[in-house]
């Protein structure tokens, strides 16, 4: 398993969700994500207009693939991680990514002075 093979699982997955083959998405998920198929589907925007691997990276044993997925009113990242289960990658969780908005330094003041 390398990160070109984790990268085409991941392709596979997001083509799936794209098609709204959420049958065929689930064939790169493990048993336990397979058992608990709902939780995952219920982070998707549903249905998506855009899906996208943005990288693949090597973590620990496995890998982690932080996909970008556009739905009709919600945009988000999904961090999801894959191991090798017979051979082949595995998708053995996924996590919506939380993004941060963190104002720039100097933005609070200048909000201050501007409501002054």
């Amino acid at each position: 398993m390398d990160v070109e093979t984790v990268r085409q699982h991941a392709d596979a997955y997001c083509a799936a969700l794209l098609a709204g083959d959420i049958g065929r998405a689930s064939e790169e998920f493990s048993q336990q994500l397979k058992q608990n198929i709902g939780e995952v589907v219920s982070q998707l925007p549903l249905p998506l207009t855009k899906a996208a691997v943005e990288s693949v990276d090597v973590a620990g044993s496995g890998y982690v693939a932080v996909l970008h997925l556009t739905g009709e009113t919600d945009d988000i990242r999904i961090e999801t991680r894959w191991k090798d289960r017979d051979g082949r990658p595995t998708m053995v969780e996924a996590s919506h990514v939380i993004e941060r908005v963190v104002a720039m330094p100097g933005e609070e003041g200048a909000e201050a002075e501007a409501e002054a």
